[in-house]
């Protein structure tokens, strides 16, 4: 057994892991822990599920741990999804966008570019694709850092839903593509593996590579944890991004 106590619990965390992990496994009970009970009220919450065989995905993925991670992103997504008291409606992510456009111009240099060319991007086509609810949903994880996928030699299982939410297949792997953790594995040859609006897949990689930017700004919650000089090469991939 392995018990989770929440050292953040504002947004609901707890309230949303313990209700998709009991909704998951009931649809796929072999892709995720078992929920085993829960203290939801106490301070700190807490979640106790099974323990899971495999240790997590990291760095460059073989093609056996790519093929096993796209069928279990799929047999996620086959899981019935509906809004719910805990993870509410579909809404759109643009809020992830205007963290960097909202917040101040960097001094200069490549983030200073990168800012303004985000800024620009408002007035183009993708935020009003983006605000568009997507003809088909699903159940999205919404964390796909590489370590919330567990590898045991032959499948992948997926941990850690406290973000999930009523997502699209586009989004979710929009979510991956830009996700740090993922940044050896070729992003479009794994994005090839599924049949999603390319479009919105586009639009949704330039929004997250967005939000990726100011969290490796100076002062941002990633920034200390990362290199030197990883809001450069960040703001080189959103520009990358925004003139593809």
């Amino acid at each position: 057994m392995l018990t989770k106590r929440y050292t953040s619990w504002h947004r609901g965390e707890h309230l949303r892991e313990w209700a998709v992990l009991r909704h998951v496994h009931r649809h796929e009970p072999e892709l995720v822990p078992r929920p085993l009970a829960a203290d939801l009220d106490a301070r700190p919450p807490s979640v106790a599920m099974s323990r899971l065989p495999g240790a997590p995905l990291g760095g460059t993925l073989t093609d056996a741990q790519r093929c096993a991670l796209a069928t279990a992103i799929d047999m996620l997504w086959s899981v019935p999804c509906a809004p719910s008291p805990e993870i509410g409606p579909w809404t759109d992510d643009l809020g992830f966008a205007r963290r960097l456009t909202d917040g101040p111009r960097p001094v200069g240099g490549m983030t200073a570019v990168a800012y303004d060319a985000a800024q620009a991007w408002w007035d183009g086509p993708d935020p009003a694709l983006l605000r568009q609810q997507p003809d088909v949903t699903v159940l999205g994880h919404r964390d796909p850092n590489l370590a919330n996928y567990l590898w045991d030699g032959r499948r992948v299982r997926i941990v850690d839903f406290e973000d999930s939410a009523v997502s699209d297949p586009a989004t979710e792997l929009a979510i991956f593509a830009e996700h740090l953790s993922t940044r050896a594995v070729d992003a479009g040859e794994f994005c090839a593996s599924f049949e999603v609006d390319q479009q919105r897949l586009r639009a949704g990689r330039r929004l997250w590579a967005m939000f990726w930017l100011r969290l490796l700004l100076p002062g941002g919650p990633a920034a200390r944890r990362n290199p030197p000089g990883s809001a450069d090469t960040q703001a080189r991939r959103l520009l990358t991004l925004l003139r593809s």
